[in-house]
């Protein structure tokens, strides 16, 4: 299985270069990354164990954000704010479980490995960690809710 921050590794090379797609097989997953002006399709499928395949459901496409919408609001990047995006369609917690502290807080300081929040997707839960050090100055979006490729999650003042 591709990890999240392989995913969107993966993503942003495909951007950089001249490359319009790509597909990569690993360990029983299939990963397929077109450019815009192809499909605009990130797609994840689990390759079939036995004689019975299940497609994954249309809901676990993604468009590949424009770089308007991946970059944060003007007045976060005038502030010198790093935004923490979602690296995929997902249902957004703030915490391991229901009765759990949340992993942040506004105010908090994380480094580039502290887990501040989890995605859910298909029912698999995705740990997604801050990938920079700093102050966590706002959150963005609200517990349990559906979030975007993308779309920000949080705003980090970086140290």
């Amino acid at each position: 299985m591709f990890k999240l921050s392989e995913i969107k590794e993966l993503i942003k090379l495909v951007d950089q270069t001249s490359v319009q797609e790509l597909e990569i097989e690993s360990e029983g997953a299939r990963l397929a990354i077109r450019k815009p002006g192809r499909t605009e399709v990130v797609n994840v499928q689990t390759a079939p164990v036995a004689p019975s395949y299940v497609p994954v459901p249309s809901a676990a496409a993604v468009t590949a954000p424009s770089e308007a919408e991946a970059a944060p609001a003007p007045s976060a990047r005038a502030a010198g704010l790093h935004s923490i995006v979602s690296p995929m369609v997902g249902t957004f917690y703030r915490a391991p479980s229901p009765d759990a502290p949340s992993f942040v807080n506004t105010g908090d300081r994380v480094t580039e490995k502290t887990v501040v929040c989890i995605l859910e997707a298909m029912k698999l839960m995705n740990p997604l960690e801050a990938e920079v050090k700093g102050e966590i100055v706002e959150i963005l979006v609200e517990n349990g809710q559906l979030v975007e490729f993308g779309q920000p999650l949080f705003l980090v003042k970086p140290e």
